[in-house]
């Protein structure tokens, strides 16, 4: 079978590859579409630090179920149009034994430690797989990073009435951003880009902000009759965000980063005693996000 493969940063090539062999519990995909994410777009650029070349890129999957091996459930049928969790969990780390199998210290993410998806088939244990039911390929391949999205909402813990500010209006940063306006939150999005503020302006956040043309500063202590928000999360993965996460949240506030900053980032960390605030990572997502 074909896939696509990045070679060495700003290299591709595609390659024949051997058709993956069905072991117990495994269910064979044929690929219909790929969403190529941002840590694609950084195995690309030679910026993912996760990844070994050559690699197969691809963990945003929609697909057809082609063939079921013995030991994979009646509910999983050929024909099927699914998508898939594209992470790995050894079931021994401190994360799976406490249940947060998305945070495992050994997990092994498609196309970033283990070969990925940009093939014509791929085999997946049937634990791993999602069904499609109602959605489209194109809708089924960007159910990822909104499940990432949607689990970083949940990390915030927003509740009815608060200030959320959110930093990205990316498909992760929506993903968060809809958690937030189900939880009751006013939600604050933050972009450079009016198209992805106008979306997120449709589907319920309270206040929008171009942070280039906006002293953003100004707009949420504006916005936030000074207090700033009760919670932030970071989707966007500059190191001035990060900070400005900090900067910006309430007195005893919430912080949670979810996206990976690409330089070294310094703190005032005064603010983090003096303001109590509570800072958590989100990673990944799980099958109820």
């Amino acid at each position: 079978m074909k896939a696509f493969c990045i070679d060495e940063p700003g290299k591709y090539s595609f390659k024949e590859i051997p058709e993956p062999v069905l072991r117990e519990g495994e269910v064979l995909l044929r690929v219909k579409k790929i969403g190529y994410c941002g840590s694609d777009l950084n195995t690309w650029r030679g910026l993912n630090p996760l990844v070994k070349y050559p690699r197969i890129p691809g963990h945003e999957i929609s697909g057809v179920v082609e063939k079921t091996a013995s030991g994979v459930p009646g509910s999983i049928r050929v024909g099927d149009v699914v998508t898939a969790m594209p992470y790995t969990s050894c079931g021994k780390c401190w994360s799976c034994l406490s249940d947060r199998p998305n945070a495992c210290k050994n997990n092994e993410t498609l196309g970033v430690q283990r070969e990925g998806a940009l093939t014509e088939f791929v085999a997946l244990p049937w634990e791993k797989i999602i069904d499609g039911k109602g959605l489209g390929l194109r809708e089924l391949a960007i159910v990822e990073p909104l499940a990432i999205g949607i689990h970083a909402g949940k990390r915030c813990a927003p509740k009815e009435g608060e200030f959320m500010l959110v930093f990205g209006c990316g498909m992760i940063g929506i993903g968060a951003i809809a958690e937030g306006i189900r939880a009751g939150a006013k939600v604050i999005a933050v972009d450079v880009d009016d198209d992805k503020l106008g979306m997120v302006r449709a589907i319920g956040a309270a206040h929008t902000v171009n942070s280039r043309k906006e002293n953003l500063a100004e707009r949420v202590a504006e916005i936030t009759g000074g207090h700033g928000p009760a919670v932030v999360l970071e989707a966007i993965g500059l190191p001035e965000t990060f900070v400005q996460a900090v900067d910006f949240v309430a007195y005893s506030g919430r912080v949670v980063f979810v996206g990976y900053a690409k330089a070294p980032v310094t703190f005032d960390t005064k603010y983090f005693i003096l303001k109590e605030i509570s800072i958590r990572g989100s990673r990944g997502s799980g099958r109820p996000d």
